[in-house]
Parts: C-alpha cells; sequence; structure tokens
C-alpha cells in the first residue's frame, strides 16, 4: 500500500515528465501534442518509477515515443530532481499504454448506441 508521501510525489513526477514532453523533447517520434503521460507508479523505496505513455495516434505510437523518451530519459531524470528537490532521482521505466485509444473506441460505440436508440425512438 503506497503511503501519502509517494503518492504526492509520483503525482509529482508524472506533472513534471508531463511538462517535459511538452516543452523540453524535441525527439521527433515524440509527438508533444498527441502522447500523454496516463499514470506513474513509484515503488516503495523510491528508486524506481513506471511512467505509462499513451497516444492519440494508437498503441505503434505509443511505442515509438517510447523510444524517444527512453533516449531523453537522462536529461528528464536531472530535470525532475532539480524542480523536485530530490537527492536521489528514481529509474524512469516508460511502457507503452493504449488506454487512449481504448476510450476513443468506449465513446464512439456509446455515441453508435445513442444514434440508434433516437433512430428507434423516431419510427
Amino acid at each position: 500500500m503506497p503511503n501519502f508521501r509517494n503518492g504526492r510525489l509520483s503525482e509529482d513526477i508524472k506533472r513534471e515528465i508531463s511538462g517535459l514532453i511538452r516543452e523540453e523533447i524535441k525527439d521527433p517520434r515524440v509527438n508533444a501534442g498527441l502522447v500523454s503521460v496516463v499514470r506513474t507508479e513509484l515503488s516503495g523505496d523510491n528508486s524506481h518509477c513506471k511512467v505509462y505513455i499513451s497516444s492519440l495516434d494508437g498503441a505503434d505510437a505509443a511505442k515509438t515515443a517510447v523510444k524517444g523518451l527512453e533516449s531523453a530519459s537522462g536529461m528528464m531524470k536531472r530535470q525532475i530532481s532539480n524542480k523536485l528537490h530530490l537527492k536521489k532521482c528514481p529509474e524512469l521505466k516508460f511502457i507503452a499504454d493504449n488506454s487512449i485509444e481504448h476510450s476513443a473506441e468506449i465513446a464512439r460505440m456509446l455515441e453508435k448506441i445513442e444514434e440508434t436508440e433516437e433512430t428507434e425512438d423516431v419510427e
């Protein structure tokens, strides 16, 4: 069970990584407008952090973005450590996630159901 400090630090890391993706990362594999950080999981001893990345373009774009973020992880660790005043920044492990694509598919299905209900009500 994560404690309060661990959860707060995890959210702070998520916020900082999102900002770095938007403003600092210049890698063409990471399309800042379409890539987002879904969640972060920080280990109990704060030595490892799993960062789940999703893309509006799908799972393949998320995997490509993960490769770009892994190459920039050293710079990101340094920035996070400086901004959050950490003595030791956790190792960042980026993982591709398709949750945005999945939620968009669910939204399309719900819209389709609403449209069919409306057409049935008209008849």
